[in-house]
């Protein structure tokens, strides 16, 4: 049997590299808190998060990063969604060959529970910032956001 076509064209038998991120909706007294991605030449406003380490679980991960990207602490409540992306090989931010990236992105539905905003030092993001959900729109974002909100005005 031919391997048929998967999402974004790519074949079953094409080998890709596999990214498991994880990420937090955080919203408190109408606001959203974002971060704002920028890495080589890349940006966008985004959501807390990023990739899994070692050893690591995607809750772990989703905490960690929230602490390094805001400066809060967070507890995390139940998964809000599970977005499967496929990145084709010239549109990677690190090429490997022509493979294509799969990206696994997890967002937990999370809330601050201490700590203060503080942008992240030496990472991917360079400001945290809260921003009210009317005005979400108006920013350059990366495509989680709108599609992590509207999970998280489905779960509310």
């Amino acid at each position: 049997m031919p391997a048929r076509p998967g999402p974004g064209g790519y074949g079953s038998a094409v080998p890709a590299d596999v990214r498991i991120a994880a990420y937090g909706v955080l919203v408190q007294d109408g606001a959203v808190l974002l971060t704002h991605w920028n890495e080589e030449g890349r940006t966008g406003w985004t959501l807390p998060g990023g990739g899994l380490e070692d050893l690591e679980s995607a809750q772990q991960a989703a905490v960690r990063e929230i602490a390094e990207e805001t400066g809060y602490r967070a507890d995390l409540g139940p998964v809000l969604g599970v977005d499967s992306r496929f990145v084709a090989p010239a549109d990677r931010m690190h090429p490997n060959g022509d493979r294509p990236l799969h990206a696994l992105r997890i967002v937990f539905a999370a809330r601050v529970t201490g700590g203060e905003l503080a942008h992240e030092v030496g990472g991917s993001s360079d400001e945290a910032r809260w921003v009210p959900l009317d005005r979400v729109a108006e920013l350059p974002l990366v495509s989680l956001v709108p599609l992590a909100l509207g999970w998280w005005r489905e779960h509310r």
